[in-house]
């Protein structure tokens, strides 16, 4: 597995297991991606779309198994109140903001039964940049008592947004997760910025909102050439113009796969020609 090296100056797994959507699901596709070759876990303290506690039972299995929550990357995120069930918000949404992040922390680390995560995220911007700034610097609080490693922030497609966090953060955000798709251009401005500042950019949605570049000739020719999947020919892109994207498979088989894509590189002709097609 190949790590990159954030600004916050921590080494992350260049693939990310995605665990949206498993439910009940999740201990085993957890327990099987890191089986296969995964080291990295994205989930979010938002019971509406993670199962949080199902990852504390796989990490659990893991480690009676010999691989220990240290040789793991995990990532976490605070889930403003807009992006909750209403009923079913894991801290208290009348509490000010810093605590409801105190308090979604604390339940992130008793879900997943460890003492520390190795990145907090914020799940979104908030309404204002006096709203945004209270949970930042609430996650630089934890951050400062050595609770994580890093931050940084999810669904963040508006420049100006980052620029103005980065300006006013202490603790600079070390990492972007957006989805990528061609609905906002492929966030190439966004992403030019965030390689100036040794931003590393997440990807999500990364097969499903792109079905049409999977199906490019381009894409298509290099699969054969290759004798790999457009999948994998598309996760070697990412990861070769320093884009971490997260995966979600859900078979093992495309865990294989995914695993696989650091046993070969493309061309830089084959990353130029297809840097063509999203740098629009």
């Amino acid at each position: 597995m190949e790590n990159v090296t954030t600004l916050s100056g921590i080494k992350m797994p260049a693939i990310i297991y995605g665990t949206a959507w498993k439910k009940e699901r999740t201990v085993d596709l957890v327990t099987q991606a890191i089986k296969y070759g995964f080291r990295g876990i994205d989930t979010a303290c938002q019971p509406k779309h993670y199962n949080e506690a199902g990852i504390g039972e796989a990490l659990s299995r893991l480690a009676d198994e010999g691989i220990k929550r240290e040789s793991l990357f995990i990532q976490t995120k605070f889930t403003p109140i807009d992006g909750q069930d209403p009923l079913n918000i894991p801290y208290n949404k009348n509490d000010p903001l810093a605590q409801q992040v105190s308090q979604s922390f604390e339940v992130s680390k008793n879900n997943l039964r460890v003492s520390y995560v190795d990145s907090l995220v914020l799940h979104s911007p908030l309404e204002n940049g006096e709203e945004l700034m209270a949970v930042w610097r609430a996650m630089e609080h934890i951050y400062q008592h050595e609770g994580v490693k890093q931050l940084g922030i999810s669904n963040c497609y508006d420049l100006d947004v980052l620029k103005f966090l980065f300006e006013e953060a202490s603790v600079k955000p070390a990492v972007v997760q957006n989805r990528f798709y061609r609905q906002t251009d492929y966030d190439v401005a966004l992403r030019k910025w965030c390689q100036e500042k040794s931003i590393i950019y997440q990807s999500f949605w990364t097969l499903t909102a792109n079905p049409g570049l999977l199906a490019n000739p381009l894409i298509k020719k290099s699969a054969h050439a290759l004798q790999k999947t457009e999948a994998q020919i598309f996760f070697r892109f990412l990861t070769q113009i320093g884009i971490v994207p997260l995966i979600g498979a859900c078979s093992e088989s495309h865990m294989k796969e995914d695993v696989e894509i650091f046993s070969f590189k493309l061309p830089q002709t084959t990353i130029q020609e297809i840097a063509a097609l999203i740098e629009i």
